[in-house]
């Protein structure tokens, strides 16, 4: 039996082994923990100050969990690539697609996040690599989707 049926494929050089997984993690730690922190400054503040109605103590509570929700949203951006293909997920929105479906994978200087050039003619805004923060590794992890694309994709740009 060969060693390949028993064992992962290894990636070829360069390219991170897969399903792989980019975010922009300090973003999304900053996010989280100004979340969490105006979560516990509004709830002691509701319980400290016994002024305020139960009402109002619920408004200063519920406004912190309002906060957070906010916050955890704006962390939820990623990019997912597997053997099959990519999963871009943003704000509000995820969506799957074959490799042959990205064209190309693009971070131009001042471009907020990579955008995906799709085989339909649009292009995908990809906002879990992002350079805000982290920028040499939002350029880093660009280029590491570029490669996985031009391996596992078949689509070619002016087909």
């Amino acid at each position: 039996m060969p060693a390949s049926d028993s064992a992962p494929a290894q990636p070829p050089a360069g390219l991170p082994a897969l399903p792989v997984t980019f975010r922009p993690t300090r973003t999304r730690a900053v996010l989280l923990t100004t979340g969490v922190a105006l979560v516990a400054v509004l709830t002691a503040l509701a319980l400290l100050l016994e002024r305020l109605s139960p009402g109002e103590k619920i408004s200063f509570i519920f406004t912190g969990l309002l906060f957070f929700g906010v916050l955890a949203l704006l962390s939820r951006p990623k990019v997912v690539a597997d053997p099959e293909g990519v999963t871009v997920v943003n704000l509000t929105t995820k969506r799957r697609l074959a490799w042959a479906e990205v064209l190309r994978v693009n971070l131009r200087p001042g471009d907020p996040w990579v955008y995906l050039d799709l085989a339909d003619g649009t292009s995908l805004p990809a906002m879990g690599i992002q350079p805000g923060i982290a920028k040499a590794r939002a350029i880093g992890d660009a280029r590491a989707l570029r490669a996985l694309a031009e391996t596992h994709g078949t689509g070619r740009a002016g087909d």
